[in-house]
């Protein structure tokens, strides 16, 4: 049916055509293509080509709409991507390395345990929650915070994006380049290793979603029967009789601590994931969406971090363990499987599995800065890809020597965003939207005059920052709540943040509403 609206043509939006077979784009008037002669119109013009001929995607960030949407999406054994997209991106080395951190922080293992489950099933909770927006509305994530953070305080969102997604790769580039250099024995040293872990994972997520989703569908199953033959290796050494070293308070504050990093690993997925979902239909069953996508993250998460506390426990009474993993992952792993040739050829395949997160996060990164500011919605999405490859790069090569202490911070503080996030998308739609995509202007989702201004957004993700800061407790900083739980602190930023948000947004939300109007 052609949209024939004054106020959508007021608000910049082109009518699109009819054509008999429904692939026409309904694309806002500042997304459509520039003429030919410029250097924007000759680069979207080389996407439409390689799009063509490869198959690269280049819609970008305009809305879905229901009759735009590949029919194949309907059918169950695409709907399973949606765990398997996850399962692939998560069962990986970065995983199993941060299943050491219980172990760092003075957690037994009975107690790391319960931790990583409890704190990877509520933080994937808050992810499958959000991607239950994605098929409804068509929109990515950043553009669905839109109705609730309000227009300007989601570009702060789309920024924060960025440096998230470019931190994932770069975790995943680290763990696949220590695996690399263990694999080679050292020929390919670890920078050569992030380097080339970085490049596969470029490719991926340059050819678009429809690669991404092939890749993911599939490859979750060969990480499976790796972390099987690695837990039938080394589950016998775990040590469930020692004791933790941390005692009294100070036992509370390290487990708080890594709770809050693990609830960060998988929660922080939350703002990206829609930007998978757009081509579900409509009435994709909300309840379906929610379990495969909370499930393709925590299962697959438990079983790389649980392995990882597992060998951690056996550190402290195999040298042979403890020696290697003072060298790097890679080389630990090495050192556990038997017999030697067997362990090398699972440390390569474990490679992929830093390229399957990483060409999702490359992925999204590229989607988010299009979404930060709508001129920047016109260069073409291979353009920031790129641009955040070079990044991605970077942050690796200067991080690869300390990957724990990396993962600590970085976890924990992404999952602090997403919190206050995730606080103001969910009162919005159960609270001042009840809970109906009809109370919400999908049209409008573009255009700054239709859109919440973000005054209520803003305010509560500023107090909701507030209450991590005070509650935070990282190698950079400790907040002051914080110092207060045990002689090392104890990290209650999520709460805190969760609280703080919840507090201020709705009546501030109440007054926006009655001030504005939107």
């Amino acid at each position: 049916m052609v949209r024939t609206n004054l106020d959508e043509e007021k608000a910049g939006y082109t009518a699109p055509t009819v054509t008999d077979d429904a692939t026409s784009d309904y694309v806002p008037a500042h997304l459509r293509q520039a003429p030919d002669t410029g250097i924007l119109g000759k680069l979207r013009g080389f996407e439409e080509a390689l799009d063509r001929k490869l198959g690269v995607e280049s819609h970008g960030i305009a809305r879905k709409l229901p009759e735009e949407r590949d029919p194949a999406y309907a059918k169950w054994s695409n709907q399973l991507v949606m765990f398997a997209l996850w399962a692939s991106g998560t069962m990986n080395l970065s995983c199993f390395a941060t299943g050491f951190l219980g172990w760092e922080l003075g957690i037994d293992l009975r107690r790391s345990i319960l931790l990583i489950v409890f704190g990877t099933l509520v933080g994937s909770a808050v992810t499958g929650w959000c991607a239950t927006m994605g098929a409804p509305t068509g929109l990515r994530q950043v553009s669905i915070f839109r109705y609730s953070l309000g227009w300007w305080p989601t570009k702060f969102l789309a920024v924060f994006n960025v440096v998230e997604q470019i931190g994932w790769s770069s975790v995943g580039s680290i763990t696949g380049g220590l695996a690399l250099a263990a694999v080679s024995d050292g020929k390919i040293g670890s920078e050569l290793g992030v380097i080339i872990v970085a490049v596969a994972g470029f490719i991926m997520s340059f050819l678009g979603l429809k690669v991404v989703f092939q890749y993911e569908k599939f490859a979750w199953l060969v990480f499976l029967v790796i972390f099987a033959v690695m837990y039938g290796e080394t589950a016998k050494f775990g040590n469930l009789e020692a004791p933790a070293t941390a005692e009294g308070s100070t036992f509370s504050g390290v487990a708080l601590t890594l709770f809050g990093v693990v609830y960060g690993s998988s929660a922080s997925w939350a703002s990206i994931v829609s930007d998978f979902y757009v081509e579900y239909p409509v009435n994709t069953p909300k309840i379906k969406v929610f379990v495969l996508t909370t499930l393709g993250i925590c299962v697959p998460t438990c079983i790389g971090m649980l392995l990882g506390a597992v060998v951690a426990s056996a550190l402290p009474g195999n040298d042979d363990w403890s020696t290697q993993y003072d060298s790097g992952i890679g080389f630990l792993v090495q050192t556990m499987i038997y017999p030697h040739g067997f362990a090398k050829f699972i440390l390569f395949l474990l490679v992929l599995s830093g390229v399957g997160m990483n060409s999702i996060a490359i992925y999204s990164a590229g989607l988010s800065i299009q979404q930060f500011a709508r001129p920047l919605a016109v260069v073409p999405r291979f353009i920031w890809t790129s641009i955040c490859f070079v990044a991605i790069i970077l942050l690796g090569l200067a991080g690869r020597d300390q990957l724990l202490v990396y993962l600590e911070n970085f976890l924990s503080l992404i999952g602090y965003f997403t919190t206050s996030f995730f606080v103001c998308l969910i009162v919005e739609h159960y609270l001042f939207r009840r809970g109906s995509y009809e109370n919400y202007d999908l049209d409008a989702w573009n255009d700054p005059k239709r859109m919440p201004i973000g005054f209520a957004g803003g305010v509560a993700f500023a107090c909701g920052i507030v209450g991590a800061v005070l509650g935070m407790q990282t190698t950079w900083y400790t907040g002051v709540l914080a110092l207060m739980i045990g002689d090392f602190g104890g990290d209650i930023a999520n709460e805190l943040a969760f609280l703080f948000t919840l507090i201020v947004y709705i009546p501030a939300r109440y007054l926006e509403l009655k001030v504005v109007g939107r």
